[in-house]
C-alpha cells in the first residue's frame, strides 16, 4: 500500500533518500487516474477540499483531512472521501419530485450532471471506498453506480440526490457498509437480502416507503428513522442476531411492536418512536443483557408498562411518554380512548374499505331477501340512495376535517411541505401538543387562578410568567406583556400572527395568545398574554450539574443537545422573517424533556413591549444580535464540553484559554479538559470538531464569529464522526 504506515513514519531526509531507489512510477498515479481526479475536481465545480491541486501533486501522499482522504494501492486508488459544505436541500424542505426540483447555494449549478459525473466517477474503478458527503450533489442516481465492483463502503449523504434508489445497488456483493442519509430520495428501497456482507445501513431522513425494506440478517446497524414507512415491523428480523442498533423513528409504522425486538441477541439501541404502533405490550416481555437504549414514546401503545422497559436505571435508558400506558408518570401519557380513536383513525384505507363494502353488501342481501314480491326494483333503490346519502355525507364531511387531520389520521402520502418541518400542527400534535389557540381572558385567568401569586414563575426581561392549567389539564407557562402605549391593536394582531409560526420542535412553542385593551386608560394600553409549553424535566445546566442526571449525557447525547440548540436558534434567525435575534441564550434556558429534546426557553418575542422592558441587545442591530447569540452558543457549548458552570466572565475566558491551548498539544491535553464523565465514550476529531468551533464562537472580535449555519454544519459533522467511530468500534469488537 503506497501511504502504508510504515511509509508515512519516516522523515523527510529518508524519503528523499528512497526516491533515488524507489522508480517514480511508485509514488504516483498512473496519468489516467491523475486526469479523472482533474475531471472530478472540475464537475464538484472547485470545492474547497480539493483546490490547490497542480500537476505536481502527489495524490497518494496528501495527507488525510476530515475534508479529504485519498487512499491508494499498487498505484490506483483504492479509497476516495470528500466532505463539502453544502447542506442538504432536504433541510429546506424540499419535496423529491424532479419537475419541482430547483438548484440552489446549497447544490451544485444547473449546469451539473450526476450522470456524467458518475461516468467520470466510475474510471476509478479500483475504489474500494466511495465517500462524497455535502457536495450538493443533485439528480438521480444512476444506475452506472453498479460499475463499482469492489466497493466495500458507498457514502452519498447529505447531498440532494432524488428519485428512487437504483435496483443496481443490490449488486454490491462486497458492500459492508451503505450510507445515502440526508437525501431526497422517495420510492421503494431495493431488495438488499442479496448483499451477504452488509454490516450498516443508513437511509435515515428520506422520503422512502411504503413498505418496510428487505433486509439481510449480517446487518449490525440499521438506520431508516424519518422517512415514509408505514408497514408493520416485519417478523423476519427476527433472525438479525447480530444487530446493535434499530432506528426507525419519525415514521408511520403501524401494529404491534413484536416481542423479539427487545431480546435480540446483540441489540444494544432500539428507537421506535413517533410512529403509530399500538396494542398492548406483554407482560412477560423479556430484554436482551446488552440493551442499554430504548425509545417507544409518542405511539399508541396501551396496557401496562413490562418490567424490563419500565423504567430507566443505570445500565438501561426508556423513554415511554405520550403513549397510553399504564403505571409509571400519568402526567406523560395520553389517555386511553385517544390511543384507540388514534389506532381506529389510521386504519389502512384498504381494509376500511373492505369493511364498508362487507357491510353494504349484507344491508342490500338482508333488503332483498325480506322483499321477495318487488326484490329487483326496491333492492334498486336502496342501492341508489345508499351511494347518494355516502356522497352527501362524503362530501359534508371533508370541510370539518382540517388538512393536518388527514394527513396525521389516514396515513397518506406526505404532503407538498414535508411533515417533519412543516405543517407544525400535525407535528406539535404528535408531540403531545395542542393546536394554536386564540385564548379568551377567562380562560388565561382560569387557568392562573386569577394570577394566584403562588403560581408566578419568576420575572423574565419581557414580562412576568406564570404556572398554569388548561381545562384539558395541560400544564402551561403564561408570560404576560405590557404594550407600549401607541402600539396599535390592529398591528398588535399581525405580529401574533407571525408569533403563531414559532412552533419548532427545539422552541418552548407558543400554544396560543389572548389580548387584552383597556378602552378607559387615558392612553390606550394592552396586555398580551402569550401562553407557552411547560417543561418539567429541567435544563441543561440541571442534567450537567446534577451527578445522576449527567449519567445519562455521554459525548454522545451531548451532540445531539447541542445541534438541537443550534437547530433552534437557526429556526430564529431564518425560519421567520424577519429573523428573532437577541435571544438571551443561557444553559438555564435550554430545556430538556423526557426524551432529551432540546427546547430553547425565553428567547425574544418581537412584540412592541412597554419602555424600558426590552433587552439591550434588542436595541442595537440585527446583525450586532446575531453576533451576541453565536457568542452565547459558544459559551453554552463550553458548559457542555467542560461540564462546568461558567459563573463569570473571568472564568469564561480561562476556560476558553485553556480549551484553545490543548487544540494546538498534545491530544491527551483536550481529552483531559473535557468533562471527566463523558471520557472514554467520545471520538478524539469529533471532540475536537465541537472546541473548534466553540472557540470561534466566543472569538472577541463579532465579525469573526461564524454564523450559524456553519455551526451547525460542523457540529453535524462532529456527530458524523463520533457515528462512525461508534461503528467501527463496534465492528472491531465483533471481527
Amino acid at each position: 500500500m503506497a501511504n502504508s504506515p510504515v511509509l508515512l513514519g519516516l522523515s523527510f531526509s529518508a524519503i528523499v533518500l528512497m526516491a533515488g531507489v524507489v522508480p517514480l512510477a511508485m509514488a504516483q498515479l498512473s496519468p489516467s487516474e491523475t486526469r479523472v481526479l482533474f475531471q472530478i475536481q472540475k464537475q464538484l465545480e472547485y470545492p474547497e477540499a480539493l483546490q490547490g491541486w497542480t500537476n505536481w501533486t502527489s495524490f497518494c501522499y496528501l495527507p488525510p483531512s476530515p475534508s479529504l482522504t485519498i487512499a491508494c494501492t499498487d498505484n490506483h486508488i483504492t479509497g476516495l472521501t470528500i466532505v463539502g459544505t453544502k447542506n442538504s436541500s432536504s433541510r429546506d424542505g424540499a419535496r423529491p419530485n424532479p419537475a419541482r426540483f430547483a438548484v440552489s447555494q446549497q447544490t451544485l449549478s444547473a449546469s451539473f450532471s450526476i450522470d456524467s459525473f458518475f461516468t467520470v466517477l466510475t474510471k476509478l474503478s479500483n475504489l474500494t471506498v466511495l465517500s462524497l458527503v455535502s457536495l450538493g450533489l443533485w439528480g438521480p442516481l444512476p444506475a452506472k453506480v453498479s460499475r463499482f465492483h469492489s466497493l466495500v463502503v458507498l457514502n452519498l449523504s447529505s447531498n440532494s440526490i432524488y428519485g428512487e434508489i437504483p435496483q443496481s445497488i443490490a449488486s454490491f456483493k462486497s458492500l459492508r457498509s451503505l450510507v445515502l442519509s440526508d437525501n431526497l430520495l422517495n420510492g421503494s428501497v431495493p431488495d438488499l437480502k442479496g448483499l451477504p456482507v452488509l454490516e450498516e445501513l443508513d437511509l435515515s431522513d428520506n422520503f422512502l416507503g411504503p413498505e418496510f425494506p428487505l433486509l439481510g440478517d449480517t446487518l449490525v446497524s440499521v438506520l431508516l428513522r424519518n422517512n415514509s414507512f408505514r408497514s408493520g415491523i416485519p417478523g423476519d428480523l427476527n433472525g438479525f442476531g447480530q444487530l446493535q442498533r434499530l432506528d426507525v423513528s419519525t415514521n408511520e409504522l403501524s401494529g404491534h411492536i413484536p416481542s423479539f425486538i427487545f431480546s435480540l441477541p446483540s441489540i444494544r439501541y432500539l428507537s421506535l418512536q413517533e410512529n403509530q404502533l399500538g396494542g398492548a405490550l406483554p407482560t412477560n416481555l423479556s430484554c436482551g443483557g446488552h440493551l442499554t437504549y430504548v425509545d417507544i414514546s409518542h405511539n399508541l401503545l396501551v396496557g401496562n408498562i413490562p418490567s424490563c422497559v419500565g423504567s430507566s436505571s443505570a445500565n438501561r435508558t426508556v423513554i415511554s411518554s405520550w403513549n397510553c400506558l399504564s403505571g409509571g408518570n400519568s402526567n406523560y401519557q395520553h389517555t386511553y380512548s385517544y390511543c384507540q380513536k388514534q389506532a381506529l383513525a389510521v386504519e389502512p384505507p384498504a381494509k376500511a374499505e373492505k369493511k364498508g363494502s362487507s357491510i353494504k353488501l349484507s344491508l342490500v342481501l338482508g333488503v332483498i331477501g325480506g322483499t321477495v314480491g318487488i326484490a329487483g326494483a326496491f333492492g334498486l333503490l336502496i342501492i341508489v340512495l345508499i351511494r347518494r346519502a355516502d356522497a352527501r355525507r362524503s362530501f359534508d364531511s371533508k370541510p370539518a376535517k382540517s388538512y393536518a387531520d388527514e394527513l396525521s389520521f389516514r396515513g397518506s402520502p406526505k404532503s407538498s411541505i414535508d411533515s417533519r418541518r412543516m405543517p407544525q400542527t400535525m407535528r406539535l400534535m404528535t408531540l403531545g401538543l395542542p393546536p394554536y389557540h386564540v385564548f379568551t381572558l377567562e380562560e388565561i385567568e382560569d387557568a392562573t387562578n386569577n394570577f394566584d401569586p403562588c403560581n408566578l414563575m419568576g420575572e423574565a426581561n419581557q414580562g412576568q410568567i406564570y404556572k398554569g392549567w388548561l381545562r384539558d389539564g395541560t400544564v402551561v407557562l403564561v408570560k404576560c406583556l405590557k404594550l407600549k402605549q401607541r402600539s396599535l391593536p390592529q398591528n398588535i394582531v399581525q405580529q401574533l400572527d407571525n408569533l403563531s409560526k414559532l412552533r419548532h420542535r427545539h422552541l418552548v412553542s407558543l400554544l396560543g395568545h389572548c389580548i387584552v385593551t383597556y378602552q378607559d386608560h387615558p392612553n390606550v394600553a394592552s396586555t398580551v398574554f402569550v401562553v407557552l409549553e411547560h417543561l418539567s424535566n429541567g435544563s441543561l445546566a440541571n442534567h450537567i450539574t446534577d451527578w445522576r442526571r449527567k449519567e445519562i449525557l455521554k459525548w454522545p447525547q451531548r451532540m445531539a443537545i447541542s445541534i438541537g440548540v443550534a437547530r433552534g436558534v437557526q429556526f430564529l434567525h431564518a425560519g421567520m422573517a424577519p429573523g428573532i435575534f437577541g435571544n438571551d441564550l443561557k444553559i438555564d434556558n435550554v430545556l430538556l424533556d423526557e426524551s432529551l429534546t432540546t427546547k430553547i426557553s425565553n428567547y425574544h418575542i418581537p412584540l412592541p413591549f412597554k419602555m424600558g422592558s426590552e433587552t439591550a441587545s434588542n436595541d442595537s442591530s440585527p446583525k450586532d444580535a446575531e453576533r451576541e447569540d453565536m457568542y452565547q452558543l459558544g459559551k453554552i457549548l463550553l458548559q457542555v464540553i467542560t461540564g462546568k458552570l461558567v459563573k463569570s466572565t473571568s472564568e469564561l475566558d480561562d476556560m476558553k484559554q485553556q480549551l484553545e491551548k490543548s487544540l494546538t498539544e498534545h491530544p491527551s491535553q483536550l481529552r483531559s479538559a473535557a468533562d471527566p464523565s463523558i471520557r472514554g465514550t467520545f471520538a478524539y476529531q469529533s471532540l475536537k470538531t465541537a472546541v473548534e468551533v466553540t472557540v470561534n464562537c466566543l472569538t472577541e472580535e463579532p465579525s469573526k464569529r461564524p454564523s450559524i449555519e456553519d455551526v451547525l454544519w460542523n457540529l453535524q459533522y462532529s456527530i458524523q464522526v463520533q457515528e462512525g467511530w461508534t461503528s467501527s468500534e463496534n465492528l472491531s469488537t465483533r471481527i
